[in-house]
Parts: structure tokens; sequence; C-alpha cells
């Protein structure tokens, strides 16, 4: 054999056994198939440079320092092969299929992870939210996620939920904000829409705490016996949150 051709075979033969693969086993995982791979690694038949890639790619290996091997063990073949070992009869259309097969579990091993990436990126990123679910929720204290722009006219939706806190409309988790005449934020647009889910009309929830608003206010007041001013504070907050 010659020198090129065995350096070849013998980096072959030592990934292959590395590996712990059986000729079975490495059939199963590549385009080719046991008996082939019987020629390759006892030198009996030069290995296609797409067998060499497979090989350092099922063990785990970079393919490129085996593949320039077998370059120049192409040269040392062509010259020194014997006739009839360039191919065992009925082997290029089981190796045909068997590529095409190997080839079909990558491009769908890819496909399927560019899948998961692309899913986790929607998951992350929410784009299919339009602006009114954007508006800050849970923003403690009366603080939010984005500065409040009062828009005249624009009424803010109200979904109020009960939570372990007490009641929530999602635009702040306040307790203790006072709010008069002339206040606006997102405070205001979290108690208009408390105040309209417990009948109080507060008018539209622009986040603007007008005339409206602090008369619905006051009648709220009112009706659960607190101090009736029209200011909303920590008293009239925790009986909006119940």
């Amino acid at each position: 054999m010659d020198e090129r051709v065995r350096q070849l075979v013998v980096q072959l033969r030592r990934l292959k056994d590395r590996s712990g693969l059986s000729l079975a086993a490495l059939a199963a995982k590549t385009s080719y198939s046991r008996s082939s791979w019987e020629r390759y690694l006892n030198g009996k038949q030069l290995p296609p440079a797409d067998a060499v890639e497979q090989l350092a790619l099922v063990c785990g290996a970079d393919p490129v320092r085996l593949l320039v091997l077998h370059e120049v063990a192409t040269d040392a073949w062509s010259d020194e092969a014997p006739a009839g070992e360039e191919g065992a009869p009925g082997d290029e259309p089981e190796r045909a299929l068997r590529g095409g097969r190997w080839r079909t579990r990558v491009l769908v091993g890819a496909v399927v992870a560019l899948s998961v990436a692309l899913v986790a990126t929607l998951l992350l990123t929410h784009p299919w939210r339009d602006d009114e679910e954007k508006a800050p929720r849970g923003g403690g204290g009366g603080s939010s996620q984005e500065p409040f722009v009062f828009v005249k006219g624009r009424s803010r939706p109200c979904d109020v939920k009960r939570q372990a806190g007490g009641l929530t409309a999602g635009y702040s988790s306040t307790r203790d904000t006072l709010m008069d005449l002339k206040t606006s934020g997102w405070e205001v647009v979290e108690a208009q829409c408390l105040l309209k889910f417990h009948h109080f009309d507060p008018g539209i929830t622009d986040g603007s705490y007008g005339p409206r608003s602090k008369e619905a206010a006051k009648d709220f007041q009112k009706e659960r016996g607190l101090v009736v001013d029209g200011i909303v504070g920590p008293d009239t907050w925790g009986e909006l949150r119940r």
C-alpha cells in the first residue's frame, strides 16, 4: 500500500476505533453500507471524499485534515489501484439511496432547530401584540414601563381581574397615590377602570382625572362609608381593590 494511502486508512481506522462504533453502527449513521466501510477501513478500496467527511462528522471530528489526506491519497491511488477495485457490484444504488436518507435526516434536523429558535424568539418578543396590549401593566406605586401620554378622546380598555392582591386593571398596582382634579397618569386609568367595574361611571377612561371621574369617586366613597371628598387616597384605593 502506498504510504499516502496508508496514512489516510490509519487515521480513518483510528477515528472509528476511538468512537467505539461497530461497522454496522457506522453504516446506520452514514449513507454507506457495512461492506463498504469494511473495504474502506482495510485499504481494499479508496473511500470517496463524502464518506470521509461523514465519518468525521459522525465521530465528532474536524473533517478538514482528513479531506486533505484523502486528496493526497487519491493521487497515489489513481496511479496504483488494481483493476476491479473501483467499487463493488450493486454498491452504488444502495449508496445513493442511503445517501439521500442521510441528507434528509440532516435537513430535517436543521429545519427543526430553526423552527425551535423562531418559536423562542416569538415567545420572547410577542410581535403580535397591538398597542393596547402593550400598555404598562403592574407598575408598583404608580410607576409604569413607559411614560403616560394623554391623548384626548382616547379610551383605554378595561380588563379588571381579581388577583392575590385584589382587583386590578393592570395599569398600576398603587394603593396610596393621591388623585384629585387635573391629575393624569396610569394610576388614573387604573382608578377609572376600577370605578367602572364597581358600576360608578367615571366617563371615558383616558387617564385624566376630571370632574366626572371625581363625581364617580364621591358616589363610590359615599356608598362605602368613606370621607366623601372625591380625592382618591389609600382608603379609597383599598375599597376599589376589594
